[in-house]
Formats: structure tokens, C-alpha cells, sequence
């Protein structure tokens, strides 16, 4: 009769990456791959609606879907910022957060990677249009799908990137949690994209904007550093400040 395993094993730092890198494919892949495909294909104005809030959506239900199948292995971050965020948290080692993150890019490369190799196989000239419009990419002034400027883009992120760690870190709390975290985090990251999608085309996320700026090329990779930098910024600021003012415990 084989040994019963042990209830306190946890997953090896290899899984957690593995399901970082899984997770953040899905994210990418289904996120940035419904903005490529919609928004190149319902081109007239009855369908633009729709596909900002098909986009919206599909951010929202990439990250619910994912949370549930890899949360329990890894937490479910599939972002750099959060994964900062969960650290400054105290939720996870800062050991952690430089392997974490780049399971996270690598995993969304390697989708707008299939992305492209789908492009290949498009339409005439398909490929060629999606990263002459930045291939998804996050901007502003002339990459902002509303004309939206550097310091819109910058304030943006920072505080939805906040709210958006915060409600991973409340919803997840170790004590305070919900089992139904996958979907207060997925509905809170649809809601983000509706809020911010007009603004810079909505990051929140390094790796989602490293994933399509690698192919946007050009103004795309100039302006990616503001997507890089501030929604770190907005994640370290709630991190730090969920850990000092929701954390404190008192005896009954």
C-alpha cells in the first residue's frame, strides 16, 4: 500500500512557473488575439461597439477561466504587476517575483508569437495591417484610441492596476477569501478595459504589452516603457498599503 501524500506538500516552484507561463499565454492569446481578429474583421461602425466590449470581455474571462485552472498551483497572476503587488503584500517571497515574471513574458511571447503565425496564414495583407495599427499595443496621442495623452495613460494605469491588485489581494485573502475570487477578478479586469480601452488600449499588465509590442514595432516599442513602469508603480502602492491597512488582526 502506497504512503499517503502529505497535505502540507506544496507545488514546486517549477509548476508555479509553468502555470504562470500557461496562464499568461491564455491571457495574451485570447485577449490581444480577439482585438486583432475583431477589430480587423467588424470594421463598420454598427460593429465597433461590440468589439470594444467583446475585448473587454475577453480580458475578463482569459483571466477567470485561468485563475480557476492554475490559481491553486501558481495564485493565478499571469502579470508582473501583480506578482509585485502580491509581494509587497507579503503573499508571496521576493525570491519569487524575478522568476514569476519572466515565465510571465515569456508565456505571452510565445502567444502574440501564434498570433502572428496565424496572421501568416490570413488574409491578404492581414498581418501586415495589424502591426501597421500596432498589433494591440498600448499608447497615447496617436496610439490612443481616443486621443488620449502620456500623463492620461500614466495615471490610468497606476490606478487601475491598484484596483485591480486590490481586489486580487482581498478576494484571495488567506482568512477573508472567496471561492468565488475568479470571478471578482475576472469581472474587475473586464471593467478596467471598458473604463481604460479608449485611453491607451488598457495595460495594466508588462507582460500583455510586451506580448503585442514586440510586433507593433516602432512608436509601439518607444511608448512601451510607460507600460512597464506605471503599473508597477500602482501595484507596489496598493500592495504595501492593502498589507498595512486591511492586514491588522485583533483578538475577539
Amino acid at each position: 500500500m502506497s504512503e499517503s501524500v502529505s497535505t502540507t506538500e506544496k507545488p514546486s516552484l517549477g509548476a508555479k512557473l509553468a502555470a504562470e507561463g500557461f496562464g499568461t499565454f491564455l491571457l495574451v492569446f485570447g485577449g490581444v488575439g480577439t482585438a486583432l481578429f475583431a477589430s480587423n474583421h467588424f470594421t463598420d461602425p454598427g460593429a465597433n461597439s461590440a468589439v470594444y466590449v467583446a475585448v473587454a470581455l475577453a480580458f475578463g474571462l482569459t483571466v477567470l477561466v485561468g485563475v480557476y485552472a492554475f490559481g491553486p498551483i501558481s495564485g493565478g497572476h499571469f502579470n508582473p504587476a501583480v506578482t509585485v503587488g502580491a509581494a509587497a503584500a507579503g503573499r508571496i517571497p521576493w525570491r519569487d517575483v524575478a522568476p514569476y515574471i519572466i515565465a510571465q513574458v515569456v508565456g505571452g511571447v510565445i502567444a502574440s508569437t501564434a498570433l502572428v503565425l496565424i496572421g501568416l496564414f490570413g488574409p491578404d495583407k492581414w498581418l501586415q495591417t495589424a502591426q501597421d495599427a500596432g498589433f494591440a499595443s498600448n499608447g497615447w496621442d496617436s496610439h490612443s484610441p481616443g486621443g488620449f495623452g502620456m500623463m492620461s495613460a500614466i495615471i490610468i494605469e497606476v490606478i487601475l492596476t491598484g484596483i485591480f491588485v486590490m481586489v486580487i489581494l482581498g478576494s484571495t485573502h488567506a482568512t477573508r477569501g472567496t471561492a468565488n475570487a475568479g470571478i471578482a477578478i475576472g469581472l474587475t479586469l473586464t471593467l478596467i478595459h471598458l473604463i481604460s480601452i479608449p485611453v491607451d488600449n488598457t495595460s495594466v499588465n508588462p507582460a500583455r504589452s510586451i506580448a503585442a509590442a514586440i510586433y507593433g514595432g516602432g512608436e509601439s516599442l518607444a511608448q512601451l516603457w510607460v507600460f512597464l513602469v506605471f503599473p508597477i508603480v500602482g501595484a507596489l502602492i496598493v500592495g504595501y498599503a492593502y498589507k498595512a491597512l486591511f492586514d491588522g488582526t485583533t483578538r475577539a
